[in-house]
């Protein structure tokens, strides 16, 4: 179940209570009257079977309350009570299955932002992936994927793409355009640098080095397992499950790539070098490709969906599931 919490206008509360007590998902509906203070207006608490909580949502905002009001999503862990059942029951589909958008896009809106924190992170990841191949250590490289934040703007991307918000979509775009040459040549500076201390050996070579090797070699794998982290990548966003480890998934295909570009440049292991970048690009488009075919699957279902509740509520039939 999700919780929404309604401040509007004293004039806009009957629609609102209408749009909400029409539909049989909708459930625990509480009006205060005249409680807002700051916007002024009326308070109105409702549950909403997660299936349905975009639809009403969306109802909502047609009325104007984002604009002259607010709408606060919270989501609830556990509801003991026998209406909450009926009301998931009612509601089409499964919770598991269930995209609140309005959600999605906040959550992305926030990770896609290029800051200070960000570019931190992107660093780290990168510094900490670039040890590991001059060590050929799986232990360091996939500690600098867990730290990689890159999934944050890819999957503002596709969002952006599929919702055609052009705001979501430059700011993301700017911290992937930003985060990977910074964190490139960052890390080329760095390498250059324990190359020059003799941290690091005065000679590297993929060729004795299987991850560089297997990074600096894309194929059909390399994109297969990409377009499969993509999808990975975009369910877990939109349903909300297990998604740190997911976009470690994602940084599979992206970090040790744009790490090994910097080490196969410092030692001039041209090969390496121009097979990293194609790695990089293959990886960053499939991951795009299978994103933006996963949320436009999901949007399609959830348009069939919002039409369905308008046609009923529209026409006098009854409540919508």
């Amino acid at each position: 179940m999700v919780h929404l919490r309604i401040v509007a206008p004293e004039g806009m509360c009957r629609e609102v209570l209408a749009v909400l007590e029409r539909v049989d998902s909708v459930i625990n509906v509480v009006h205060l009257p005249g409680a807002a203070r700051k916007p002024v207006g009326d308070v109105v608490l409702a549950d909403v079977a997660k299936e349905d909580a975009s639809v009403v949502i969306s109802e909502l905002r047609r009325l104007g309350v984002d604009r002259t009001g607010s709408i606060s999503v919270e989501h609830i862990d556990t509801q003991i009570s026998d209406a909450a059942t009926e009301a998931e029951r009612v509601a089409e589909g499964a919770p598991g299955d269930a995209v609140i958008w309005e959600d999605v896009v906040h959550r992305t809106s926030e990770e896609s932002t290029l800051s200070g924190t960000f570019v931190a992170f992107f660093l780290l990841a990168m510094l900490i992936t670039a040890v590991g191949i001059l060590l050929d250590s799986p232990i360091l490289v996939v500690g600098g994927m867990v730290v990689g934040p890159e999934f944050g703007p890819i999957a503002a991307t596709c969002v952006a793409l599929v919702q055609r918000r052009g705001d979501l979509a430059v700011r993301s775009i700017a911290a992937l355009a930003v985060g990977f040459p910074l964190g490139i040549t960052v890390t080329v500076l760095v390498v250059l640098l324990l190359k020059a201390t003799n941290i690091t050996p005065d000679a590297f070579s993929s060729d004795d080095h299987g991850l560089s090797n297997s990074i600096a070699n894309p194929d059909f794998l390399a994109f297969f397992v990409a377009f499969c982290a993509g999808i990975a990548g975009m369910l877990s966003l939109t349903t909300a499950k297990s998604g740190a480890l997911i976009g470690v998934l994602v940084s599979v295909t992206t970090i040790p790539a744009a790490a090994n570009i910097a080490v196969a440049f410092v030692y001039g292991d041209w090969s390496s070098w121009r097979g990293s970048q194609e790695q990089l690009l293959l990886n960053i488009a499939g991951i795009h490709l299978a994103g933006v075919l996963t949320l436009g699957v999901q949007r399609a279902f959830y348009t069939r969906r919002a039409r369905r509740h308008r046609a009923r509520n529209s026409g006098g039939g009854p409540a919508a599931a």
